[in-house]
This record gives C-alpha cells, sequence and structure tokens, in this order.
C-alpha cells in the first residue's frame, strides 16, 4: 500500500522558494526541543501564525550578531519567536510579548515556563502598535508580525524607538509573492507593498529583504 505523504505544516511557504529547495533548507534544520516541537504541532493543528525554524533561526542569528539584550515583538501568537528571541539575549536580557488575545498569552506564558526563559519575558496584552507607541526606551531589535493592514503604521512608529545599529526586523514582506501584483485590490497586498517602499526609501534605515519562507525584511538604524 503506498504511503501517504505528510502533511507540510501551515507555517511553511513554497510560493517564493522553490519546493524542493525549500525542502532541503527544512531538511538541514537540526531538531528543536520539545516545547519548539511542540509548538510547530499545535500550530499545524490550529492555523496559528508562527515565523517556522527556518526564519527562527536568522531572528536569533541576528539578535546575537549584534548583542541585541532588549527586543520588542509586534504580534506574538502563542509565542514561539518569543522564545527564540529570549534565548538570544541571554540572562539579563529582556523581551517584549505582545498579543491582543488573552488566550494566545495564557497559552504562550506556559510555553515560555517550560522552556525556561519566563524571566526574560514582559507579557503585555493589547493592541501591539499602541503598546509600542507608548514605549519611551530604545529597544536593539524591534520584530513586526502583526496584520499587514498595520504595517505602514508600524513602520512609522518604529525610529524614535529603535536604537542606532539596533533592527526593525518584519515578517511576511513577500505575501507568497502577492507584492508583485500591479494594482492589487487586496488591502493587505497594497500595505505590504507600501511598507516594502517605505523601508527601502527610508533616510534612517538600511533594508534588505531576505527571500526565505514569506520574505523577511531586515532594516538597520543608520
Amino acid at each position: 500500500m503506498p504511503q501517504k505523504t505528510p502533511t507540510k505544516p501551515k507555517w511553511r511557504h513554497e510560493d517564493v522558494t522553490a519546493p524542493a529547495v525549500d525542502d532541503y533548507l527544512y531538511s538541514m534544520l537540526p531538531p528543536r526541543d520539545e516545547v519548539l516541537a511542540e509548538m510547530e504541532d499545535y500550530a499545524t493543528k490550529h492555523t496559528v501564525p508562527i515565523v517556522g525554524p527556518a526564519v527562527a533561526r536568522v531572528l536569533q542569528q541576528l539578535a546575537m550578531m549584534i548583542k541585541a539584550k532588549h527586543v520588542f515583538e509586534m504580534g506574538s501568537a502563542i509565542g514561539y519567536s518569543t522564545i527564540w528571541w529570549a534565548r538570544a539575549v541571554g540572562d539579563g536580557g529582556r523581551v517584549t510579548y505582545t498579543d491582543g488575545d488573552a488566550q494566545n498569552a495564557e497559552r504562550a506564558r506556559r510555553y515560555f515556563a517550560r522552556a525556561g526563559v519566563a524571566h526574560r519575558i514582559d507579557i503585555r496584552i493589547g493592541d501591539a502598535l499602541e503598546l509600542l507607541s507608548e514605549q519611551r526606551q530604545e529597544f536593539d531589535i524591534i520584530f513586526c508580525d502583526v496584520d499587514k493592514e498595520d504595517y505602514p503604521r508600524a513602520f512609522r512608529l518604529v525610529a524614535p524607538r529603535l536604537r542606532q545599529g539596533g533592527l526593525f526586523i518584519t515578517d511576511n514582506v513577500l505575501w507568497s509573492g502577492r507584492v508583485v501584483e500591479e494594482n492589487p485590490s487586496d488591502a493587505r497586498t497594497k500595505a505590504v507593498q507600501e511598507f516594502n517602499r517605505l523601508v527601502y526609501k527610508s533616510s534612517e534605515l538600511f533594508t534588505t529583504i531576505l527571500p526565505i519562507r514569506d520574505g523577511v525584511a531586515v532594516a538597520l538604524k543608520l
């Protein structure tokens, strides 16, 4: 009897990278620990948006490269990427988790405790952009993964709250390839296109889009 092809997780994207290349990239990843693997399974079964392990490793690596100690995450869901940030900042570092769903936050809180990083994470429930607008400190990294319609507004909030040499990192900036559409009718696609124009034209940021998974914009504050 022929074996069924395993269903690929919902957080995988093959609209940007060729499927065979995508399979290769994920096959090269080291196994995740029990907590992260459980979160990946939960996200797949419940269609929860997470960055997945390929992007998460990039996030952690970038944080380690600039020795980040303070990270603000806009849109954290069940806290998958939050754990990777928390491991990157190490003891004495702080990561701000934000999500508008109290149930997501409670589930994330339990994952953080099991992963041994709860003491490095501040959990804030509410609108991520409003929570960022209230901040008076500068962060080493601000990560954006909110509703796509809010991307241009998020861009306008970031610069005053990011230290020189800090990183503004944004997920889903290739939007399953829809960014190439001319005159799109979808508001989310328009917003992502506008966001990409803004970060590349900004005199305060030096930006590159990495075509991994669904596209990750990495912007260095000059």
